[in-house]
């Protein structure tokens, strides 16, 4: 990085994430002066950074690369041209000992259940069909309705639960209608007798069409390679990537417009003189820090949540674990949601051909119990929940980390969207100069590339000098990851598709 310390820019940036870096990087490319503050000491990439401990590396949530956008993957192809890889796909379901494919398999799922359990399964489904639920307005009404309570209980509930902090039955029924599909029990009860009769001779899976990606790209070191690459070649550009600086104040001069924007670094505080602030700081912070503050940071900012979780990656004795990129743990007896497997990732990211690298996923909120623990109790608990879901002898771990995640999920609320709104408008009209993108910048569940591309439509906005494009049209769906063609798409427009609580009125 450049030891002298900008004065001016351009363009500040606030967050060295996807979306704060390909802002940086395409202005760069166009010839703008561009300072980005990042208030990690050591990692770009936000979310989407990768975390390296004695040689091991660590994807922090698991990103697949894969876009409908060709923009997006032109602009991966420009950064990263050599790093890619191409990986196999694989996902599945953990519960009680045993694999389940992702998506559900009707079928596959009551062989693996056993015929008591199956029976009680298929008794249970045939009573939500002879007596269904009229009044239908919960994540847990629908999904009983459609599996009948003991597939809602053993598939549904616990995972749905640990992921977002909320019980089933607050949980809208419109999430889960989004959410759940290609699982039928009854067509594959009609598929089962045909085959007893020798009338089917197909693969009984229970699934007719695959929809998920069977392959996909990926950095060989982590998506956190995506981003240095991007931020060596903002700095390569003669601008500036400031780490270990945090956000801590922002003024417009009410004569030029200009912004002067105050951050926190290690050598004291630095004012950076700017034309336009790109922001992908969580709105409730960046509203906060304005200075006069804003009608909106004492009324609606407070109220917008978050869901953070942690990673702890464990290193366990052993060549390999299980071939899953990641396992969804369905198990009630443990407080982890998902597993991930580093070397399916990319075999450069565990060095040791004798060493397994996992990472543990535990979904929480900042301040709660599992995100105050200290390292050593959750490396502690991460050891013993493999050893209770028999993934790995307890004794074979020789060692751990942990990395913390704090605002990973935009939590959609009540009464999110209004909040939202009532900032948008605020800002956006009071501040013309002042850009929000990405995940948190926008208060919106994004995927990477979302996140991108919501930091390209505000470049063009800003060297057209107006907002002509409409960066809140970008968002992400249920199944964006899972089926379609790359490229196939020129922009990213859709719905959302994360739980909302069950509404008042209802």
């Amino acid at each position: 990085m450049p030891t002298s310390r900008p004065t001016s820019a351009d363009v500040a940036i606030v967050g060295a994430g996807p979306a704060g870096l390909t802002a940086a990087y395409l202005l760069t490319r166009q010839g703008y002066k561009v300072t980005v503050i990042e208030k990690d000491p050591v990692y770009v990439g936000g979310i989407s950074r990768t975390v390296e401990h004695e040689g091991f590396r660590f994807d922090i949530g698991g990103h697949r690369f894969f876009s409908k956008s060709q923009e997006v993957v032109d602009l991966w192809n420009e950064i990263l041209p050599d790093d890619f890889i191409q990986r196999p796909r694989m996902s599945r379901i953990y519960y009680e000992g045993k694999f389940y494919s992702y998506p559900l398999r009707a079928f596959e799922a009551l062989w693996n259940l056993g015929i008591v359990r199956s029976a009680l399964c298929m008794a249970s489904y045939a009573k939500a069909k002879l007596l269904p639920n009229r009044t239908v307005r919960s994540f847990e009404d629908w999904t009983i309705n459609q599996f009948g309570q003991k597939l809602y209980s053993i598939f549904f509930k616990t995972y749905t639960e640990k992921v977002w902090g909320m019980p089933c039955d607050e949980m809208s029924a419109d999430w889960a209608a989004q959410r759940i599909k290609g699982l039928s029990l009854g067509a594959a009860v009609l598929d089962g007798l045909k085959r007893s009769l020798g009338l089917n001779k197909a693969p009984n899976d229970g699934m007719a069409t695959k929809t998920l990606l069977e392959t996909f790209r990926y950095p060989r070191l982590g998506p956190g390679m995506m981003w240095e690459a991007a931020a060596d070649k903002v700095v390569q550009g003669g601008n500036h990537v400031l780490m270990g600086h945090s956000f801590k104040q922002l003024t417009q001069d009410q004569v030029s417009g200009r912004w002067r924007l105050t951050a926190t670094g290690p050598g004291g505080d630095i004012v950076i003189d700017a034309a336009h602030v790109i922001s992908s700081a969580p709105m409730r912070e960046l509203a906060a820090r304005i200075h006069p503050l804003p009608a909106c940071a004492l009324t609606a900012a407070p109220k917008l949540n978050y869901r953070d979780f942690l990673t702890v990656a464990l290193k366990i004795r052993s060549d390999d674990l299980f071939p899953d990129n990641w396992i969804y743990i369905h198990d009630s007896k443990v407080q982890v949601g998902r597993v991930q497997n580093f070397r399916s990732w990319s075999p450069e990211m565990v060095p040791d051909p004798a060493i397994a690298c996992v990472g543990l996923e535990y979904f929480c909120f900042e301040g709660d119990g599992l995100w105050s623990s200290s390292d050593a109790d959750l490396i502690a608990l991460a050891t013993k929940e493999m050893a209770i879901l028999g993934l790995c002898n307890a004794d074979d771990v020789v060692g751990g980390a942990v990395v913390r995640q704090e605002k990973a999920y935009p939590v959609y609320d009540d009464d999110y969207a209004a909040h939202v709104a009532v900032m948008r408008e605020e800002l956006e009209a009071r501040y013309p100069t002042l850009h929000m993108v990405g995940r948190n910048g926008m208060h919106r569940y994004n995927n990477q590339d979302h996140a991108m591309m919501t930091a390209m439509l505000t470049v063009r906005n800003i060297v057209a000098g107006a907002r002509v494009y409409d960066i809140w049209g970008v968002n992400e769906d249920a199944e964006y990851h899972e089926s379609g063609s790359e490229g196939e798409q020129a922009a990213l427009a859709s719905v959302r598709d994360v739980p909302a609580r069950v509404s008042k009125a209802a």
